[in-house]
């Protein structure tokens, strides 16, 4: 059985290809590429003759054929007005690709963001969307898989909360008993991301006028010490310099608050994770990790996965697909309630959207 998962993400896109449940293939795109040849990225990927492909599905619906979608579901897998589409590439170049996969007949699926599963209760999703995104839910999965197979325990004696610090935002989750049961996604966080800037002020959206999609790309750490977007790394080399370590600073506050809103709605929480590219850093999570572990009290370990170089969520994709064909990972996917995943992103916004 052949599998491949693929993760959308904000610098690069990364592809996982799985046979038996091992990882086969293993390849990761920057964003330009993505811009102005998303064709090769799909060939890479009928080159692999996998039985399914998890596709990129944003900020997800439920789980559905690429035969099957249709321009609302377009709409809400990115939610980018059309006219603001041609101005973000990276967006433009991920509609070509799921154009041309469904041209080529490709069996590709879409799986669900956290807001869609049945196992995050209707009263914490008012007034949200981004309770995390399709890729966020499969880093949470996988991050089960991790913990069960890393202390031999069954999928419902999981518990953990997670922290993933990627190149563009951050993402907080919460699992018990096996299952997701809400979520912090990036544009809700409480603190900026690298590029993002978290939650936005109510009144800071208001005196803006009007919110652009490219306005959910900018305003995080970066911005906040240099004024524009740096590599990870280049980041770290600075963190000397005060208004880094200040940027440096109000992340770890906010990886505070969010870890433990998470914590406090888990019964028994057995470790923390700590996913995501700046977690890839050892300096930054070794920062994180003496933090968390001083204020909590409980392990802080980082997610490990798979083998392989791609990220965890094209890991935690490919592991979907495995288990939606009845493979290696049936029952952990099962366990997630993924095939139950019902609504719509917008269904529990309770204010005025034109969309």
């Amino acid at each position: 059985m052949r599998v491949i998962g693929v993760d959308p993400g904000t610098r690069s896109f990364d592809v996982i290809g799985l046979e038996d449940g091992r990882i086969r293939l293993d390849l990761s795109f920057s964003s330009e590429v993505v811009a102005e040849d998303p064709g090769r990225i799909v060939r890479s990927i009928e080159e692999f003759n996998a039985d399914i492909i998890i596709g990129p599905s944003g900020y997800g619906i439920p789980l559905k054929h690429i035969s099957e979608i249709n321009e609302r579901d377009r709409f809400e897998m990115t939610l980018v007005r059309e006219e603001e589409m041609k101005k973000i590439p990276v967006l433009v170049g991920l509609q070509e690709m799921v154009s041309e996969m469904a041209q080529k007949g490709m069996n590709v699926w879409f799986i669900p963001g956290i807001i869609h599963l049945p196992t995050v209760p209707e009263w914490r999703k008012y007034n949200k969307i981004d309770m995390g995104t399709a890729d966020k839910m499969a880093i949470t999965l996988l991050g089960i898989y991790d913990q069960s197979n890393r202390l031999g325990i069954p999928y419902g004696d999981v518990s953990f909360a997670l922290l993933e610090v990627g190149f563009g935002y951050n993402f907080a989750g919460a699992v018990d008993k096996g299952r997701i049961v809400e979520g912090i996604g990036g544009t809700i966080f409480p603190g900026p991301a690298f590029v993002n800037s978290g939650a936005l002020d109510g009144e800071v959206a208001y005196l803006m006028g009007e919110i652009k999609k490219w306005h959910l790309f900018w305003g995080g750490a970066s911005i906040i010490a240099a004024d524009e977007i740096l590599t990870p790394e280049k980041f770290v080399e600075r963190l000397d310099e005060e208004p880094f370590a200040r940027a440096w600073e109000a992340m770890k506050d906010g990886f505070l608050k969010a870890i433990a809103s998470e914590l406090a709605i888990i019964k028994k929480p057995r470790e923390i994770l700590l996913s995501g590219r700046l977690m890839r850093i050892e300096k930054l999570r070794k920062d994180v990790k003496d933090l968390f572990e001083e204020r909590f009290d409980i392990p802080v370990v980082k997610q490990k996965g798979l083998e392989g170089k791609a990220k965890e969520a094209a890991q935690g994709s490919a592991i979907i697909g495995d288990g939606l064909l009845g493979g290696k990972f049936k029952d952990l996917v099962e366990h997630v309630e993924i095939r139950k995943a019902r609504g719509s992103v917008l269904d529990y916004v309770k204010l005025p959207l034109k969309v």
